[in-house]
C-alpha cells in the first residue's frame, strides 16, 4: 500500500462524526461516531494505517476541534480544516460573506457539482436541514436552514404541554392522533421547503431543464419516499467533497 496517498477525512457535524480512509481512487474504511462518543474514536483510528493527511470539516465547535486535535496527535500530520470561500473546485459562492457559510454546506456543494455538473439541489438533512441551489454554471446561488426532523418535533414536545407523549408516529395525508400529527407535520414542513425551493431553483435555471436533487445526511432516508421531484440519496456527500479538495490542494505545486 503506497501510504504517501492517504487521506484521512472527516466530517464532524453537529450530532455524528462521520470519518473514511482515502487512497486517492477509493475508500479503504469508514467510520460513524456519535459527538458524545467521540473519544472512542481512538480505537478506530489506532487500527488505521497513518494517513499522509488529514482534513476536516467541523461544523460542531471549539470543543469538538480540540478533541479531534488531540486524538489525531498521535499521527503526527498537520491537520486542514475545511473552510468555505468564494471560489473552489469550480463552485463560484454568491453568499453575502462567503467566509461565513458553514464548511459542511461548502463541501457538500463540490461534492455535487462534481457528481452532476448541473444546475441541483443539495439537502443535507440532520440536527438542521439545509437546502442549497447551485446553478447550472456551478454558482452557489444560496440556501435555506430549518430545524431538522428530531429537531422540529423535539421543540415542539418540549414547549407544547399537551405533547407528553414519545415522539412516534407515522405519515398520514390526514392524521387522525395527535402523534401522526406530529410525525407527518415535521414530514410535510421539510419537504415543502426541499420542493418550494426546487420550484425557486427551476424557475430561475427555465424549466426545460430538470433540476436533479441529492439528499444526504442521517434523515435523508426518512424524507426521500416523501419528495416527488428527482432525487437521489448519497451518504457521504461531504466526505466525498473532502476528497476533491484534498485532490486539488494536492495538484496546485505541479501547476507552478
Amino acid at each position: 500500500m503506497n501510504t504517501s496517498s492517504l487521506l484521512l477525512a472527516v466530517d464532524s457535524g453537529n450530532t455524528a462524526i462521520k470519518w473514511g480512509l482515502h487512497d486517492g481512487r477509493q475508500w479503504l474504511a469508514h467510520g460513524k461516531t456519535l459527538q458524545s462518543e467521540r473519544r472512542m474514536l481512538k480505537q478506530n483510528w489506532t487500527a488505521l494505517p497513518a494517513p499522509a493527511s488529514i482534513l476536516i470539516a467541523n461544523v460542531a465547535g471549539l470543543q469538538a476541534a480540540d478533541d479531534l486535535t488531540a486524538l489525531l496527535a498521535p499521527w503526527h500530520v498537520h491537520l486542514e480544516w475545511a473552510t468555505a470561500s468564494a471560489r473552489q473546485c469550480g463552485v463560484i459562492s454568491r453568499y453575502s460573506n462567503p467566509a461565513q457559510l458553514g464548511c459542511d454546506r461548502w463541501v457538500a456543494l463540490i461534492a455535487a457539482w462534481h457528481r452532476l455538473q448541473q444546475a441541483c439541489l443539495v439537502v443535507d438533512v440532520g440536527t438542521a436541514m439545509t437546502v442549497d441551489a447551485l446553478s447550472a454554471s456551478g454558482e452557489f446561488l444560496g440556501g435555506v436552514i430549518v430545524p431538522g426532523p428530531d429537531t422540529m418535533r423535539q421543540a415542539l414536545a418540549d414547549r407544547a404541554g399537551i405533547f407528553s407523549m414519545p415522539l412516534s408516529g407515522s405519515f398520514q395525508n390526514f392524521p387522525i392522533n395527535t402523534g401522526n400529527a406530529l410525525y407527518s407535520g415535521m414530514i410535510q414542513a421539510l419537504t415543502g421547503a426541499v420542493e418550494r425551493m426546487y420550484d425557486q431553483l427551476s424557475e430561475y435555471t427555465g424549466k426545460q431543464m430538470v433540476v436533479e436533487t441529492i439528499l444526504t445526511g442521517g434523515g435523508a432516508a426518512l424524507l426521500a419516499p416523501h419528495i416527488h421531484i428527482p432525487h437521489q440519496i448519497v451518504d457521504d456527500l461531504v466526505l466525498e467533497g473532502l476528497v476533491i479538495i484534498a485532490g486539488a490542494q494536492a495538484e496546485i505545486p505541479a501547476t507552478r
